[in-house]
C-alpha cells in the first residue's frame, strides 16, 4: 500500500505578515528609506453552489463539469505532465514526486487514483486542494480546494486544517468566517503545524493582550524551530525590539540568519544590516555587502537599495557610481527612491548613466 503523501508546499503556503512586524534597519553610514509590508487584502466573500464531495461516494472526483481535469487538447499555466514511469519500489510516491518536479497533471491524476483506491486517503485530498488552490494543472478554484481541504481536515490533516483555516478568515473560496478560521488554525497548530502556528502568532501579536503575546512567542518559537522561515524572521524582529522577550541582538542576528538560510528575503536584509552595523553579530561590511547583493539580485528594493548606497559610499565593495546608479534605478522601478543617493549619482556621465541604465535593464530581466 503506497504511503500517505507528504505534502510539502512552499507554493502554496498561506502566510499573513502584520504591519508590526514591519523591521528593515537602516545602514549607519545613513539612513535610508525603509520597507513597508502589510497585510495582503482579503478577497470579497465567495459561495459556491457545488457540493462538497463525500468520501463514501461513488463518484468521489465529482462529475467532469465540477472537476475540470485536462484534456488532451488544453493547455494551462504551470501545467505539465510526464509518461508514467513504472516503479519497482511499494512505497514509491508518485503523485508528491510529480508535484515536486512540477508536473502537475500527473499529480492530479495519480492523486485521483489513490482516491479511487481508498476514498480516505486525506493526503490526496490535501494535494488536490492545493492543486486547484493554485490552479496548477486544473483550473485555479478556490471553492472546490476549500471542499477538498475540508475534507481532509475533518479526517485529520492539520495543513487541510490550517490552509482551509486562513481561507475562512480572508473569505476566499468560502464565506468569511474570521471566528471559525481562527478555531481550525488552532486546531492545527495544536497538531504542531508550522504554518499554522505561525499565522496564529501573528494575530495573536495583534490582539494588543499580554498574555496572547507570551503565547504569540511560543507559537512563533515552535513554527521557527521547524524551520519556517518567516516564523524565523518574525522571532528574530521580537528579539530585536524586546517584544514578549527581553530584547537581544544576539539572537535576533541569530534567528534572521536562519530565516536568510532558508530563503527569506526579509530576513537576509535584516541580518545584512546587522551584519554592516556590527549589532548582535561581529561587524563585517564585506559580509554584510555579499548578503545585500544576493538580496538585491532576487528582486528585493530594499536591499537593491541598500547596496546602491555602499558602492555610492565604497563601503564593504570598491566604490563604483554607476553601479550604484543601477541599483538605485532597479530600487526606484519598484518605487523606492532615495534623495541621498540622487545627490550621490548626479555628476555621471551621459556615457555612465548610459551604462548604469544598461545594467538597470539587464538585471529587471525579461
Amino acid at each position: 500500500m503506497p504511503r500517505p503523501l507528504r505534502v510539502i508546499v512552499p507554493r502554496g503556503l498561506i502566510l499573513i505578515r502584520l504591519a508590526t512586524l514591519t523591521m528593515v534597519g537602516t545602514l549607519s553610514l545613513a539612513p535610508g528609506p525603509a520597507m513597508a509590508r502589510s497585510v495582503p487584502a482579503a478577497a470579497e466573500p465567495a459561495t459556491s453552489g457545488a457540493t462538497a464531495p463525500s468520501p463514501g461516494t461513488t463518484n468521489t472526483l465529482g462529475s467532469p463539469k465540477t472537476d475540470q481535469t485536462l484534456k488532451s487538447n488544453q493547455t494551462l499555466p504551470g501545467a505539465a505532465s510526464l509518461p508514467p514511469v513504472p516503479s519497482n519500489d511499494p512505497n514509491a510516491d508518485l503523485a508528491y514526486g510529480a508535484y515536486q518536479r512540477g508536473f502537475y497533471v500527473t499529480a492530479f491524476r495519480e492523486a485521483t487514483k489513490r482516491l479511487e483506491k481508498n476514498k480516505t486517503d486525506f493526503p490526496a485530498m490535501t494535494l488536490l486542494a492545493e492543486l486547484y488552490n493554485q490552479g496548477l494543472g486544473v483550473r485555479q478554484d478556490p471553492a472546490r480546494a476549500a471542499e477538498w481541504y475540508r475534507l481532509a481536515a475533518n479526517l485529520g490533516d492539520p495543513h487541510a486544517a490550517a490552509t482551509l483555516g486562513m481561507m475562512q478568515i480572508e473569505g476566499r473560496g468560502v464565506p468569511k468566517d474570521p471566528a471559525a478560521g481562527r478555531a481550525l488554525l488552532e486546531k492545527a497548530a495544536a497538531r504542531a503545524d508550522a504554518t499554522a502556528s505561525y499565522n496564529l502568532a501573528l494575530i495573536l501579536l495583534g490582539t494588543g493582550v499580554p498574555a496572547d503575546l507570551t503565547r504569540s512567542v511560543e507559537l512563533l518559537r515552535q513554527a521557527a524551530h521547524q524551520e519556517l522561515a518567516p516564523a524565523q524572521h518574525a522571532l528574530g524582529v521580537l528579539y530585536l525590539q524586546g517584544r514578549g522577550v527581553a530584547k537581544d541582538p544576539t539572537k535576533a542576528a541569530a534567528w534572521f540568519r536562519r530565516a536568510a538560510d532558508n530563503g527569506d528575503l526579509a530576513g537576509e536584509v535584516e541580518f545584512s544590516i546587522l551584519l554592516f552595523n556590527g549589532e548582535g553579530v561581529p561587524k563585517d561590511e564585506a559580509r554584510a555587502a555579499r548578503y545585500f547583493r544576493h538580496a538585491a539580485f532576487r528582486g528585493n528594493a530594499v536591499a537593491q537599495n541598500r547596496v546602491a548606497r555602499l558602492y555610492a559610499s565604497g563601503r564593504g565593495v570598491p566604490k563604483n557610481l554607476v553601479e550604484a546608479a543601477a541599483w538605485d534605478m532597479a530600487a526606484r522601478a519598484q518605487g523606492l527612491s532615495d534623495a541621498w543617493l540622487t545627490q550621490a549619482v548626479s555628476g555621471l556621465t551621459a556615457e555612465e548613466k548610459a551604462r548604469a541604465e544598461r545594467l538597470a535593464a539587464d538585471r529587471a530581466g525579461p
